[in-house]
């Protein structure tokens, strides 16, 4: 790891949160393990990065509002990279990988999925969509798009829409739910799909500042959990944007509203919080992304200051 990719490691500096309302636990406070990137268009730099996800070996994809999508390896150093085929109606706000090693990319703007090798290559006959609309296999505004263990495809959009779509591995429509609202099965925004270790699908619904966490074993899905009220205390969200677990039993949601990470079980009891407004080590500005790697650090997308975090949990 080299100097400018990480002022402050080794530091092992403990931070605890100072959002108003966000008590220091009695439990352990993440401590900054690492901090790299800068802000720039040239290779490895980052501007603005939107979304992270880890593979298997720890290598970490990042996209941001370039375009881009980088990969790098465990230490902050740039592997290689490619770009999506066009920026200009806007940028892509998601990433997921399957269990092939593909890369999704929710290429937001384009009302589209794209499915790329892990060497950066556009599988043109995979991509979801391409047409704005709301019939089955439309898109809006796409979100993010996981991977079941029975390889289907659910993707999430948000506008009119504010939905879930299901797809076969092959990309035919199997089923939606949602629609816009703040009832139960309704959402504002899901942007962030992640899968729980026990294969519950868990939904960051930003826009009402609450998780869902659906059973998708079944041929129809069924909502099995929510919490979340919007806030600024311990427990509370504002503008939940991504969700990552580690290998304890734990959830890590990251805010862009309160520029902070929570730490909750998985029934939702809120442990501790980390973060606050600002550009120094363990500060965020408008988080957006959040990852888990084998080792259960945590990486944080802290994305108004162009850079990457990793904590030891």
């Amino acid at each position: 790891m080299n100097r400018r990719q990480s002022f402050a490691a080794g530091m092992a500096l403990a931070v605890a949160a100072t959002v108003p309302g966000c008590k220091k636990s009695a439990r352990a406070i993440p401590k900054v393990e690492a901090i790299w990137g800068r802000r720039g268009i040239g290779q490895g730099r980052l501007q603005r990065p939107r979304a992270i996800v880890i593979d298997e070996q720890d290598r970490l994809y990042l996209v941001d509002i370039t375009g881009r999508i980088q990969v790098f390896d465990r230490n902050g150093n740039l592997m290689h990279y490619w770009r999506t085929p066009s920026i200009e109606r806007g940028r892509p706000v998601g990433l997921g990988l399957t269990s092939a090693g593909d890369v999704l990319v929710a290429d937001t703007h384009y009302h589209q999925l794209l499915v790329y090798s892990r060497q950066g290559e556009l599988l043109t006959e995979r991509t979801l969509g391409g047409t704005e609309g709301h019939a089955p296999g439309e898109f809006e505004f796409v979100t993010d798009a996981i991977e079941s263990p029975q390889g289907f495809l659910f993707v999430g959009e948000y506008g009119r829409n504010d939905r879930i779509q299901k797809f076969t591995s092959d990309g035919e429509f199997v089923l939606e739910w949602g629609g816009h609202g703040g009832g139960p099965g309704q959402f504002r925004r899901p942007q962030s799909l992640k899968l729980a270790p026990d294969g519950l699908l868990w939904i960051a619904d930003a826009c009402n500042h609450r998780i869902q966490i659906y059973d998708i074993h079944e041929d129809e899905p069924k909502l099995v959990g929510m919490w979340g009220t919007p806030g600024r205390s311990l427990g509370q969200l504002q503008f939940p944007y991504d969700l990552a677990f580690d290998r304890q039993g734990h959830v890590f949601v990251c805010e862009f509203g309160n520029q902070r990470i929570q730490k909750f079980t998985l029934e939702g009891e809120p442990l501790v919080c980390w973060g606050s407004p600002g550009r120094g080590p363990g500060q965020l500005s408008r988080p957006w992304g959040v990852a888990c790697d084998s080792k259960d650090r945590l990486h944080v997308l802290d994305t108004y200051n162009h850079r990457v975090q990793r904590l030891h949990i």
